[in-house]
């Protein structure tokens, strides 16, 4: 929803710029990601259930919080709140999904539990664009509030608590530092680097820290007696391809996303609802898609899934390179495109998530989905920073755009060659309908 508010955040706070306005997205993501890994450990700790209502509590709390912001800092601060409490639900939920269902049918759950994300995708984009054009950006988080509250009634009710390890486990916060510091260093040199308020000197600088703290990161980890990450699980080579993978697709994703809402509205001058609907036939294809290449995964392993959903996604930035101009012709020109970005979507996200704990002990479902999904928040900050870069100026082109989708293209392309030695074949094949 917030790649729809971004314009009507840029009109709510005129004093900062849109690298400045950057930092909602990426304060989020910086923080998210790397609570993502600790809160796994949490989850397996002391209970699934528990972890993931408290994480909703708090998203809940701090989403009011932005939705009461009067400055950029504010906003940013409750941003970095609300990451916290979404770190906290997802891995947790994941967890809960995959002790629910057996060896066999995990591929199909977790393509499922995808799929809904994908959904949620599908509807952000209008309903958000509908939302902050008729009643301002402050209800893109405040809807947040019903929809917490009515998974906090179900899910205390409904949800199974299930724990993993007795072993206690200290929070490194060491790593967490070193982690926040390094991404948040790389994102900040990006989206600056056009900035006349930032010197090349400088920039070099926080370029330097971020590579600093990510190698401070990895020396730690090494190091350290309870680690943020287990190295470890990298010494499975299928695990450390799929990640590689994650975070190459996860700044190809974030860069199309939030390009579309640049083309839509800078290009052809959609309004902000007109463009929120215009977006979500891509994300809603998602759905049927991922369901289904839950099933395919299921019997033929993720693989095939993950190269051919990488090659259909680098078709879809090929189209967008090529056929839309200047003149609206969305039928034509935009939908087909989008078609195809969502069907790579579907094949591709899902069967990352799968393939990533695949080979995994049940012990370390959390831990392993959480590493996971946070590579794929690290790649959307890239992506974020790299899209705020070559599209943040108020007068964009045409030509302004081709950049961007050679990215989406060799991005996509370059995972499909890392998804090539991943090996996922599942022990038990499933016959049948």
């Amino acid at each position: 929803m917030l790649f729809a508010a971004f314009s009507a955040l840029r009109a709510g706070f005129p004093q900062a710029t849109a690298a400045d306005l950057s930092w909602v997205l990426n304060a989020y993501t910086v923080v998210y990601a790397a609570m993502l890994i600790p809160s796994g450990g949490l989850a397996d700790r002391h209970g699934r259930k528990k972890v993931f209502l408290v994480g909703v509590m708090l998203f809940i709390a701090s989403s009011v919080a932005c939705g009461l912001a009067v400055s950029v800092e504010w906003l940013v601060a409750a941003r970095a709140l609300q990451a916290m409490g979404a770190a906290l639900l997802t891995p947790a939920s994941l967890s809960l999904v995959l002790a629910a269902f057996p060896t066999h049918k995990r591929a199909v759950a977790v393509s499922l539990w995808s799929a809904v994300g994908g959904l949620a995708a599908a509807v952000g984009p209008s309903l958000g664009a509908f939302v902050v054009a008729s009643i301002g950006w402050q209800w893109a988080f405040y809807l947040n509030v019903p929809l917490g509250l009515f998974a906090i009634w179900r899910g205390a009710i409904l949800l199974r608590e299930a724990k993993q390890s007795t072993t206690e486990r200290p929070l490194d916060l060491v790593g967490m530092i070193f982690l926040i510091i390094g991404i948040g260093a790389l994102a900040l040199s990006i989206v600056q680097a056009e900035s006349p308020d930032w010197s090349r000197y400088e920039l070099l600088w926080i370029a330097s820290l971020g590579i600093a703290g990510i190698v401070g990161f990895v020396v730690w980890a090494r190091i350290a007696a309870a680690p943020l990450v287990d190295l470890g699980l990298f010494r499975n080579a299928t695990y450390s391809y799929v990640n590689l993978a994650t975070l190459s697709f996860g700044i190809a994703f974030s860069i199309m996303f939030f390009t579309f809402f640049f083309y839509m509205k800078s290009i052809w001058h959609y309004s902000l609802p007109l463009a929120g609907l215009a977006i979500t036939p891509g994300p809603l294809m998602v759905t049927p898609v991922a369901a289904l290449s839950g099933r395919l995964a299921s019997r033929h392993g993720h693989r095939p899934l993950l190269v051919v959903g990488c090659l259909v996604y680098a078709a879809s930035g090929l189209w967008f390179l090529l056929v839309p101009g200047t003149e609206p012709a969305y039928l034509t020109q935009w939908l087909p495109g989008a078609l195809l970005s969502g069907m790579g979507v579907g094949m591709v996200l899902p069967s990352l998530s799968g393939a990533a704990v695949s080979h995994l002990p049940k012990d370390q479902y959390a831990v392993g989905s959480a590493i996971n999904q946070a590579i794929r928040q690290i790649g959307s900050v890239m992506g974020v920073a790299l899209t705020v870069l070559l599209l943040g100026s108020v007068d964009l082109q045409r030509t302004d755009f081709n950049a961007v989708y050679w990215c989406h293209i060799l991005l996509a392309l370059i995972t499909a060659v890392l998804c090539l030695p991943v090996n996922t074949l599942p022990k038990v094949i499933v016959k049948g309908p």
